[in-house]
């Protein structure tokens, strides 16, 4: 049975004459993080919107978790964490205060709510600020927060709009090890941001948008995408006669370092090429990928639109 993640088919939304959402397709499976990507203005804030509920589609159909979030409105919300770019908080309350109301409004008992709202604090890292007022959280915290909050109903899909914007980098890899095990339970999570190196190591698959339009029919399989990779050799001449005696074709680097790029298919390929060379007798100094692979999908995408 395939356990139902966020589906979107031709979805447009107008701001009176102003286009927004043209035409987007989008799927996003459960069990696995897709990055929603695109610059300033693609339309990731108001597709999220509309796949919260927030916002009502001028055309298309959207479902999250198997539910239409028009006509089964309050089914598709039950089952949906929404984290805004910026959340809103009642500043003179505290963290723990402001989790509780939100887990009594979901429906949990008081001591339910209080052990929830525990749990959550510590999720995020922020027990030791459970009892600080809002307003004198940092961005980066706040943030966190509202990751709190959206996870309060323990929802089976999540809409994330820029979680990591304000993120000090302890806190990024922490994002990342927490998405990673809500993916892994099955959730389905949606995360957008315009910053493709802050996705980088977090997403399996990524959509790409523009200008309201989604600029592939699907979800772009990154484990599919052929990856370059930066190579230097203490004797450039063995370097290069070992990658053409094995038929690994390669161009000179920019510059006057001597270093190569090859382009591999997977991590797997380019960890076992590394092996080969260092068995067979080239002293490499430098292996190391030229771009992330959501720079190299994008760029794939743009070559096959040409």
């Amino acid at each position: 049975m395939v356990v139902p993640g966020i589906k979107a088919v031709q979805l447009r939304r107008y701001f009176g004459p102003v286009p927004a959402v043209v035409q987007i397709n989008l799927e996003a499976r459960a069990g696995a993080i897709t990055g929603l990507i695109g610059p300033n203005g693609a339309g990731k804030t108001t597709l999220l919107l509309i796949l919260a509920g927030l916002l009502k589609p001028d055309a298309g159909q959207a479902f999250v978790a198997g539910f239409d979030v028009v006509a089964q409105s309050r089914e598709a919300r039950a089952v949906t964490g929404w984290m805004p770019d910026v959340f809103g908080t009642w500043d003179a309350l505290t963290c723990t205060e402001i989790l509780t109301f939100f887990a009594r409004a979901y429906g949990y008992p008081k001591d339910a709510a209080k052990a929830r709202t525990d749990m959550l604090l510590g999720t995020v890292f922020l027990t030791e600020y459970a009892n600080t007022p809002a307003r004198v959280l940092s961005r980066g915290q706040k943030q966190r927060l509202g990751l709190a909050r959206a996870l309060v109903h323990d929802p089976q899909v999540l809409l994330l709009d820029e979680p990591a914007s304000g993120l000090d980098p302890r806190s990024r890899i922490e994002l990342r090890d927490l998405l990673r095990s809500l993916a892994t339970a099955g959730k389905t999570v949606l995360l957008s941001s315009h910053v493709l190196s802050e996705l980088d190591e977090i997403v399996d698959d990524a959509a790409f948008l523009s200008a309201g339009w989604s600029v592939d029919q699907a979800s772009v399989q990154l484990a599919k995408v052929q990856r370059g990779w930066r190579l230097g050799a203490l004797d450039r001449a063995a370097m290069v006669a070992f990658l053409d005696a094995h038929k690994v074709p390669w161009q000179p680097m920019a510059g006057q370092s001597g270093d190569v790029s090859v382009g591999l298919p997977s991590e797997e390929v380019a960890a076992a090429l590394v092996r080969d060379m260092v068995t067979g007798g080239v002293l490499l100094h430098t292996f190391a990928p030229i771009s992330g692979r959501l720079e190299e999908a994008y760029l794939a995408l743009n070559e096959e639109r040409k």
